[in-house]
């Protein structure tokens, strides 16, 4: 007796709405938790060729934080090809002060599939530097994904 494989398509999973309070929260264990929502592997009816993931809302993500000496040493490449030399470097400490949604978004990009898949998913992506957000009629639903982890 052979097993029937079943694939859902995009129209036949239901999205859900979560949010996701992003204080004191490791960088890469949050975005990589936010990934597999996004993707869908949450749910029993994951297929990986479609997106059935649900919609996440970030807040909080100012308060983000870096283990080890990240902070100081991590650099964010981008390549303006309108500026001369195209070139732009930040470090992690200027991302997070003044662009933390970025830094958000660009970690939580790195954990998706490259493609047009992956650009679909991370437009289910809505990050806000504060608690406020614009998707209260959405009743998103909140969640935590990741506990505080304590350094010793």
């Amino acid at each position: 007796m052979q097993r029937q494989t079943t694939l859902f398509r995009k129209s036949d999973v239901a999205k859900k709405w979560y949010i996701v309070d992003a204080s004191q929260k490791p960088l890469g264990r949050l975005a990589s938790e936010i990934a597999k929502v996004l993707m869908g592997k949450n749910k029993p009816e994951y297929t990986p060729n479609s997106d059935c993931g649900d919609y996440v809302i970030v807040t909080n993500c100012s308060k983000v934080w870096l283990t080890g000496d990240k902070i100081h040493k991590r650099k964010y490449y981008d390549n303006k090809s309108s500026t001369y030399g195209g070139l732009r470097v930040r470090g992690a400490k200027e991302m997070k002060h003044n662009y933390s949604t970025e830094m958000v978004k660009r970690c939580v990009w790195g954990m998706l599939p490259k493609g047009h898949l992956g650009r679909e998913m991370i437009k289910k992506l809505y990050v806000y530097a504060s608690s406020e957000h614009k998707k209260q009629d959405r009743n998103p639903i909140p969640v935590e994904l990741t506990s505080k982890w304590e350094e010793k």
